[in-house]
């Protein structure tokens, strides 16, 4: 009787695991970096072409391989990161199974080229389908080369479910952001189809999510660390008043492995309590280490998942450590006046503790500015704005409609301005300065606005109303305009038609590359309609560069930044109280968009102490 049972041939066996290993062009990507990593390398470049399709080269300065292990590197289960089953509780490399190289063979044109730096000549050796392959010897850099051409070509179904080249080299950009983030002290460099896309010089922590997340991240987050016996946590969790409405920039890295946890993610979440608005989400670089044998990182094929020996444990840490680090937050920025009062000797002001919140830059600006003088001239004024602390006072929420609601034991600024419910007074002065800032008398003192920034969080909040209403409102052009675009600013302007129109721009497109406006934003100045529009595109792209927001958010940041009020236009006093009565009934008025402060207050007592009278 014939048996139906068969032994599959091993190239057939080895495309069929390569299918859990080797999802999209992303997943070479990560292995092939991961070894590049655990080689010791301090340089890896990724050349990237049709978003991994056609291409995928990863080039470190590594370690390099042997003649003898480059032959084997190749083959099924085959790894120099573990000997026998005891290594599995003692895993510190990211790869460890042996099955990346073999998975990646089986499903494209596959070539590597190594030399160690004792050696006299490397390595080089193609792969064929069958396992069959071609070995040369030559003259390389020292590391590793790894070239993957014409990715799924023998599995025509599988390269046919790849999606388009913007989402998978959107896949490929997050991965590449990652292993960035988690090894700051590499250098790495990204080429996509001949472009250098990101280029991250050996830094620090800080300066690395800097460059991968945002230039001012973090200004607009929280450091935290926390070290014991058993594990530690460092990295940064946003400030409550930079809360996002989607869950994009969450890292978290397990002994520098980038990895998802639903349980950590929830401790987190947990931490922030009432601070978390329905739908809102914190943004988080984590760094949990822990004793390999304590964590099991071999749960999932793409090393994605991990499990912790004791779970509960884990939670209550991460949900503390983040607690703690929130708790040293404030929500309000104060002018530090009681700082810096009292004596002008500078003796004064040797005690770090005279001044919480001040860089030591600020500091010896202050010591050398001030020490003996009686009047503050107009540079004096620069120095002191320039030195204002980003600490904000604590805000408690409540169940009211207006989401910064007073607390007992709190002064916040919706309950301080002159008339209650936050409008601004008749009576009560508003004054301009400088064409920058506006400023007011409020119960507690003096009140102090960014009008940039604040029309900035009006107009934001009023586009993202525009989207959701998909009622927009415009004003007509007396003349049209008709602009004449390159080819990638129409083809964006077609991309991005219907969130244009929602915002209130009436657009017809015209011929070859040429729209005509005839409506704008009713917030749009009248005169520079061509000019923001172009700007709005322009800063549309760069978000686009830097950040994975979905489009209607991208387009509102750009709207918001490029339409408000700039520093230096003037305003009348009327328009700058219909300002500040727009920004309190914003969902956050003390920041813009981009999280950025919008105002600040300076406290009457605080005045009083700086000109002797307490």
């Amino acid at each position: 009787m014939n048996s139906k049972i068969n032994i599959l041939p091993e190239h057939v066996a080895n495309k069929i695991a390569a299918g859990e290993v080797v999802q999209r062009p992303e997943s070479v990507v990560k292995e092939l970096i991961e070894n590049s990593i655990d080689a010791n390398a301090d340089e890896i470049h990724l050349v990237i072409k049709q978003a991994g399709k056609s291409l995928i080269q990863v080039i470190d300065n590594g370690e390099g391989m042997s003649e003898e292990d480059v032959k084997k590197s190749f083959l099924r289960h085959a790894t120099s990161k573990i000997k026998d089953e005891n290594d599995l509780e003692n895993i510190r490399s990211l790869g460890f199974r042996g099955e990346a190289l073999s998975s990646i063979a089986a499903v494209s044109n596959f070539e590597i080229k190594t030399e160690r730096k004792e050696d006299q000549f490397g390595s080089e050796i193609k792969l064929f389908e069958n396992s069959e392959y071609e070995f040369n010897r030559g003259s390389f850099a020292q590391g590793t080369v790894v070239t993957v051409r014409n990715l799924f070509f023998n599995l025509p179904a599988r390269r046919n479910f790849l999606k388009s080249n913007t989402t998978e080299l959107k896949h490929i950009i997050d991965t590449f952001n990652k292993y960035s983030l988690a090894y700051p002290s590499i250098e790495f460099k990204f080429t996509n189809d001949g472009d250098l896309l990101f280029h991250y010089k050996k830094e620090n922590l800080e300066s690395r999510i800097q460059n991968v997340i945002a230039d001012n991240i973090t200004g607009l987050t929280i450091k935290i660390e926390e070290i014991t016996d058993y594990l530690t946590l460092k990295g940064y969790i946003a400030k409550p008043a930079t809360l996002k409405d989607c869950k994009t920039d969450q890292y978290l890295f397990v002994n520098n492995r980038s990895v998802m946890n639903r349980s950590i993610n929830h401790a987190v979440f947990s931490a922030y309590g009432d601070l978390l608005e329905k739908g809102e989400y914190p943004f988080f670089v984590l760094f949990l280490n822990i004793d390999p044998k304590y964590v099991d990182v071999n749960v999932h094929p793409s090393k994605l998942e991990v499990k912790f020996e004791n779970d509960k444990e884990i939670y209550s840490f991460v949900n503390a450590v983040v607690k703690k680090g929130l708790g040293t937050d404030e929500f309000v920025p104060i002018f530090p006046i009681n700082s810096i009062t009292g004596s002008r000797n500078t003796s004064r002001f040797e005690d770090d503790n005279e001044f919480d919140g001040f860089s030591s830059r600020s500091k010896r600006n202050f010591n050398k500015e001030y020490s003996g003088k009686g009047a503050l001239s107009e540079d004096d004024l620069n120095i002191l704005f320039s030195s204002i602390n980003k600490e904000l006072r604590t805000i408690k929420k409540t169940n009211g409609d207006h989401p910064f609601a007073p607390a007992a034991e709190t002064e916040i600024l919706s309950d301080s301005l002159e008339i209650e419910g936050g409008s601004s007074s008749s009576t009560s002065f508003i004054v301009s300065m400088h064409n920058r800032y506006i400023l007011s008398q409020i119960k507690s003192g003096l009140m102090i606005i960014d009008q940039h920034r604040a029309h900035q969080r009006v107009l934001y909040e009023k586009a993202v109303k525009s989207f959701k209403s998909d009622f927009p409102f415009s004003q007509q052009l007396l003349f049209s305009q008709t602009l004449k675009l390159d080819p990638d600013d129409f083809k964006l302007t077609k991309q991005l038609e219907d969130g244009l129109q929602k915002l209130g721009f009436e657009i017809k497109f015209f011929g070859k590359n040429t729209i005509v406006i005839d409506g704008v934003p009713s917030d749009v100045k009248l005169g520079n309609e061509s000019e923001i529009f172009f700007e709005i595109l322009e800063y549309y792209r760069q978000l686009t560069k830097r950040s994975e927001l979905g489009s209607t958010e991208k387009l509102a940041l750009a709207f918001a930044q490029k339409a408000s009020i700039k520093y230096g236009d003037a305003m009348s006093e009327n328009e700058m109280r219909i300002l500040v009565d727009q920004l309190f009934a914003t969902s956050k008025p003390m920041v813009s968009p981009d999280g950025m402060p919008t105002l600040i207050k300076i406290k009457t007592e605080d005045l009083d102490k700086w000109f002797g009278r307490s």
